[in-house]
């Protein structure tokens, strides 16, 4: 699926990894893509805008809803950071034994998720240990959607619009809620966003 996605689709996903790190999140969300999207430059971006949606205050919609959890995950970093430094000032190279580990047993196979402090927002108990973070099942399936409304359009390609729609067609996860606070008229945005389309095809 991910080769029909144009290169400023491709940057909305990375950068919704990004969103989502940078509120000390353990997985990828609705609403770190619906920021990412405002963050590009795209015609979902300039849709989005002139429906009167902006990127700060989505952002304190998602913190207001879910918190801030920066300085905890920073916390994390340094903690790990200091513990590789200490096994590295015993003769012990970290990246050594990651590497053996996963020829021996698969890549990520180090990867185990860690106990997240005592505040807890609504994703659950863990945080990832690794780099990457995992797209939410609910963001699994707003990107088969974002598929299924391309093709229900003809389009051979997945722009930024066609995740907004497939966002929209789901219906559910933070940032349909933060559109629904926001009063954002949806049906008006989906006919917007795919007006967006064909001036991209024409």
């Amino acid at each position: 699926m991910f080769e029909r996605f144009t290169q400023s689709a491709r940057a909305v996903v990375i950068d919704a990894q990004v969103q989502s790190r940078d509120l000390g999140h353990p997985v990828i969300g609705t609403e770190h893509v619906l920021l990412a999207l405002l963050t590009a430059e795209s015609g979902a971006a300039d849709v989005l805008r002139a429906a009167g949606v902006d990127r700060a205050t989505v952002r304190d919609a998602v913190v207001a809803h879910t918190g801030d959890r920066s300085d905890e995950a920073a916390a994390v970093a340094d903690r790990d950071a200091e513990d590789a430094a200490a096994l590295r000032a015993i003769g012990i190279d970290p990246a050594a034994v990651r590497a053996a580990i996963e020829e021996n047993f698969g890549a990520g196979a180090l990867n185990l998720p860690r106990p997240a402090p005592k505040k807890r927002g609504i994703f659950g108990k863990f945080y990832a240990s690794s780099g990457h973070l995992p797209f939410s099942r609910r963001n699994k399936k707003v990107l088969e959607l974002a598929l299924r409304e391309a093709l229900r359009l003809g389009h051979k390609f997945i722009a930024p619009e066609h995740l907004m729609l497939g966002m929209i067609r789901e219906g559910e996860g933070l940032a349909m809620l933060v559109l629904t606070e926001r009063e954002v008229d949806v049906e008006r945005l989906r006919a917007d966003l795919v007006r967006s389309l064909e001036t991209r095809v024409s």
